[in-house]
């Protein structure tokens, strides 16, 4: 077996002690010590030549001529120690949360050059520590690959998550939806799906593909429904701001009528149209909007002036008709309906010539006299009452009815008292005093008809 052959290296002053048993599992290694360890599982003759000492026997690792034996071996030593040296790389990054199947390949790859290593020092040693680290890494792939499972199960709920809320968002009755949030909404949700596809754990093919197409799926539904509802709105906004405009030039052509009463109440149908129109954009429906109200107010305050300038007439009527009311409820309560009527038509006559008075003031006056014609047709009602023939027959005919039962009810009191019923004494006396204070209260009635 030929063996490289090495270059000389400066000579130490001393090697180091010899110390105790590698230890396997460190998270660093003082070279120097582990030298001194490497070099007691070895020896050097005198020609250079180097050999490792191995369960199995001696075995050459090479020849480091031009040096002494302490030299040779030492350099085969460190050799050993930077195999050792990577084994402790591996387990720090195994520590440090490198993936299990990455270490569990280098180490194997490692440990695999340790039967042909030229190197001196205790190979079965390193070969066990490897073994432990080689068992560590596979026990950390296999909770990695449950970890990045469940990482995935629960990448993929989240994902369904967004899904169904884009779902449910495209599924909405187009003329309920607010389209500014919900639109605000998809976007985010949009967002959060890159966020996840980017720093998120990989889902499986076949998942991410079908999430994605429900999603998009989602975005594209509700993109048309949304194009579709302006597209739609354009149309009802456009046919809004044509009947408005309708509205609004008769409204203009109105503004300066001085036909009041004819005028005001055709703006009152105006306004009955524009309500029922349907709406232009916002831009149009307020600058439409604001026409209608300026020539409506050009309208009623003409208007209002003419309608001050008269009131302002009829103060003068007001004083005549205050005073004729006066008169008229002096008449109150009325006891001579004939008397008061004849009065009431000479002031009914002169409220008429008075003419009109101011329209605050109308309903007061009105309402003031009618309540003065009302108790006056009261009482010629009640007069009439009074002298209805037929109502005084049924009275005089009720009267015979009530003497009659009035006596048999005395005859049936005599008769329970002549039996000692006391009992059917207080049922006929209760019947007679019923009787004969309806029959008081009849003669009253009949009386006043007299």
């Amino acid at each position: 077996m030929s063996t490289p052959t090495p270059k000389p290296t400066p000579r130490p002053s001393s090697l180091p002690r010899p110390q105790a048993a590698q230890v396997v599992n460190a998270s660093h290694i003082d070279h120097d010590a582990e030298v001194a360890r490497a070099v007691t599982h070895g020896r050097a003759d005198a020609e250079g030549n180097v050999f490792v000492t191995t369960p199995e026997g001696e075995r050459a690792v090479g020849q480091y001529p031009d040096a002494t034996p302490e030299e040779a071996l030492e350099y085969f030593a460190k050799k050993y120690v930077e195999l050792a040296e990577s084994a402790v790389l591996l387990r720090n990054r195994l520590s440090a949360g490198a993936p299990g199947r990455e270490v569990v390949s280098a180490a194997t790859t490692l440990q695999e050059t340790l039967p042909e290593a030229n190197v001196v020092g205790d190979l079965k040693g390193l070969s066990a520590t490897l073994d432990t680290l080689i068992s560590d890494a596979e026990a950390t792939e296999s909770r990695q690959a449950a970890r990045a499972q469940a990482a995935k199960l629960a990448a993929a709920e989240d994902r369904e998550a967004l899904v169904v809320e884009a779902e449910t968002l495209a599924k909405q009755d187009p003329s309920k939806i607010q389209w500014k949030q919900s639109g605000a909404r998809l976007r985010e949700l949009f967002a959060q799906w890159k966020d996840m596809q980017r720093s998120g754990p990989r889902l499986p093919r076949a998942v991410d593909q079908e999430l994605w197409g429900r999603f998009s799926q989602a975005r594209n539904t509700f993109e048309h429904k949304r194009k579709e509802f302006f597209a739609e709105l354009d149309k009802v906004n456009a046919e809004g701001k044509r009947i408005k405009e309708k509205i609004v030039a008769e409204a203009e052509s109105l503004s300066a009528s001085t036909d009041f009463r004819t005028v005001s109440q055709k703006y009152k149908d105006l306004m009955s149209q524009w309500k029922r129109a349907p709406r232009a954009s916002r831009k149009d429906d307020d600058a439409l909007w604001a026409r209608f109200r300026a020539v409506q107010d050009v309208f009623f305050s003409a208007r209002d002036a003419e309608n001050a300038a008269l009131d302002e007439e009829f103060k003068g009527n007001l004083v005549v008709k205050e005073e004729l009311l006066k008169k008229a409820q002096a008449l109150l309560p009325i006891t001579d309906p004939v008397a008061a009527k004849r009065e009431l038509r000479t002031i009914q006559d002169q409220w008429e010539d008075a003419g009109k008075v101011p329209r605050a003031d109308v309903s007061r006056m009105e309402n003031g006299l009618r309540d003065v014609e009302r108790a006056l047709a009261d009482a010629e009602e009640a007069a009439w009452q009074r002298s209805n023939p037929e109502t005084k027959a049924r009275t005089s005919g009720a009267l015979s009815q009530l003497d009659e039962s009035i006596v048999d009810l005395e005859k049936k009191l005599e008769a329970a008292k002549a039996g000692g019923d006391e009992k059917s004494v207080a049922e006929a006396q209760e019947a007679l005093d019923a009787r004969r204070a309806w029959r008081d209260q009849l003669a009253q009635t009949a009386a006043e008809l007299d």
